[in-house]
């Protein structure tokens, strides 16, 4: 998902197709350094992977791999990613890159984990940072417009997150982690999904609204978003226990599809916009 949506960054930043080694390089220097944090996310979370149903199987937990061959298998993966961009992309990237690696697996992994319940909120935001770093690949600067598309995936973290939480609960519980549905109960946390499920389907209009994108996109967010809230307002009283993990799933659907429908507008946008351009020319 990450690198899905830093591949849709690159796309949107250019009419067009972007630059070949941009989108080559800048694909496989973003993939690298997401490995890397999540390898070393279960370095750190070895203790309460061991304890949670959900991360049991993971390999450092089962014993099949130790921490050294984890710390060296992160770290190379870490330098590479860097090298990559550095050389062959740009250095922005590479140092937003590196700022997002650090962020995931220290700041958010070894601190927010552990301390707040609003971790996933606070700590959402290197989760969010791929489109930037897809635009910034292939521009080599920041743009407002990328800035937007990481808002979208800021504010969609909480609610995506907290359904699963609620699920697995029992697991957080178990391994001490303050999530929200363990320090302040299920019901106040399916709240909460369905406050941050408004505010979501609020900044998905913004591409729409500031000219990023046209009625394309607007036609796939606001029906995408409408299912969301009706996912998030069921879940206040849900059928089942399952019912969590159905919205949970029903969130990854919703961000692949609301970037595609992104894109699809850029494509279908773009060539429109560059004919009325060559034909004010003409005349």
């Amino acid at each position: 998902m990450l690198v899905f949506c830093a591949v849709i960054g690159m796309f949107l930043a250019v009419p067009g197709l972007p630059q070949w080694q941009a989108l080559v390089f800048g694909t496989l220097g973003i993939w690298l350094a997401s490995s890397s944090a999540a390898a070393f996310n279960q370095l750190i979370d070895q203790r309460i992977d061991k304890v949670m149903v959900r991360t049991s199987h993971r390999p450092l937990a089962t014993g099949e791999l130790n921490v050294r061959q984890v710390f060296v298998f992160a770290s190379v993966l870490g330098i590479a990613s860097m090298v990559v961009l550095m050389l062959l992309v740009n250095t922005l990237t590479a140092v937003l890159t590196f700022a997002g690696l650090i962020g995931y697996a220290v700041i958010y992994t070894a601190f927010l984990k552990r301390a707040t319940p609003q971790n996933i909120v606070i700590g959402g935001l290197a989760g969010a940072i791929p489109p930037v770093l897809g635009w910034t690949a292939v521009t080599g600067s920041l743009h407002p417009y990328a800035l937007q598309l990481c808002l979208i995936i800021f504010v969609w973290t909480p609610p995506h997150f907290w359904a699963l939480a609620i699920f697995r609960r029992e697991d957080y519980s178990r391994a001490q982690v303050p999530m929200l549905p363990v320090t302040h109960g299920v019901a106040f946390t399916r709240w909460h999904i369905l406050f941050y499920t408004v505010l979501l389907v609020l900044v998905t209009l913004l591409p729409a609204l500031t000219g990023m994108s046209g009625l394309v996109y607007l036609g796939g967010a606001v029906v995408l978003g409408g299912a969301f809230l009706y996912y998030a307002v069921r879940l206040l009283n849900p059928p089942d226990e399952l019912y969590a993990m159905k919205v949970f799933n029903y969130s990854i659907i919703y961000l692949m599809a609301l970037f595609a429908f992104l894109l699809a507008d850029h494509w279908l946008t773009d060539p429109l916009m560059h004919l009325e351009l060559a034909q004010q020319r003409a005349i």
